[in-house]
């Protein structure tokens, strides 16, 4: 049942390499890696520029380590991102897809601007989950490194509903053991794409302009760049007829409600 949901960043790669293209991009940070298959992506494509891929993941899947063990161009840093993300150099592009929370993300995305900021670089990151279940709900893959004061309520069993702000139903997206999900949607310091919009008001002004593009699709892309990057028209382009489209929008909320009903089927099953 699991592959009827398609959840990785690769879904965009059309769109990713085609803005790390028009950017020149040759060195790329990635935060997550998970299984690694956004991962083997984006070291291919670093291979072909030249340049190199560092993962920051302090625990992915086998899958990853091995394969990452292999690639001369794939630097695997066994770390929780805000340890170590002041620590990077030479970063072109920031690819986001880690812990999915307020907390995490606005200081990742803090971090990286720090970072490009202090080379003389533009901003260009890509952050997924910009969308339902976490664009305006906490998840938590380790609680305890969240401060509690910036900690929402979670539970690891409760079920997020499509347009329920209600958590702890019987059926819905939930942990399942595996993460936890705040307890509330909305609301302030809650989710990805609050942090995106938190950090783009206190980044954004006159003297330099930040887009922002909302994929909504498999989740939610969102591709964030300093719009006075010279390369920055060429990924406006790339991007727009992406950008809040309602077809998408659409086609990713019956995604989304056919797989609930699966979950559904499920748990009616297994009662």
């Amino acid at each position: 049942m699991s592959n009827l949901l398609i959840h990785s960043m690769t879904e965009f790669s059309d769109i990713i390499l085609a803005s790390l293209q028009a950017a020149g991009v040759r060195n790329i940070v990635e935060i997550g890696a998970e299984f690694g298959g956004a991962s083997q992506m984006l070291a291919a494509y670093c291979e072909v520029q030249g340049g190199t891929l560092t993962s920051i993941d302090p625990a992915p899947r086998a899958e990853f380590t091995g394969w990452a063990a292999t690639r001369p161009n794939v630097r695997h840093v066994a770390a929780a991102s805000l340890d170590v993300i002041h620590e990077m150099t030479d970063v072109d592009a920031w690819v986001i897809d880690g812990d999915h929370n307020y907390y995490t993300v606005i200081n990742e995305l803090r971090g990286a601007n720090q970072v490009a900021q202090a080379e003389g670089k533009p901003l260009l990151a890509f952050l997924h989950d910009v969308s339902w279940p976490t664009g305006r709900r906490d998840m938590y893959y380790a609680p305890d490194r969240i401060p509690a004061e910036h900690r929402h309520e979670y539970s690891y069993e409760g079920g997020a509903k499509i347009g329920d702000r209600r958590l702890f139903e019987q059926r819905g997206f939930r942990g399942m053991g595996q993460f936890a999900l705040a307890t509330h949607e909305g609301g302030p310091r809650n989710g990805v794409l609050t942090a995106v919009e938190d950090f783009l008001a206190e980044t954004r002004s006159d003297a330099r302009p930040m887009a922002f593009a909302n994929i909504p699709a498999v989740f939610g892309l969102g591709i964030l760049f300093d719009s006075n990057a010279p390369w920055a028209p060429s990924i406006a382009q790339i991007v727009h007829p992406y950008h809040d489209n309602p077809l998408l929008a659409s086609l990713e909320l019956n995604r989304l409600r056919n797989w609930l009903e699966v979950i559904e089927w499920q748990d009616r099953a297994a009662a």
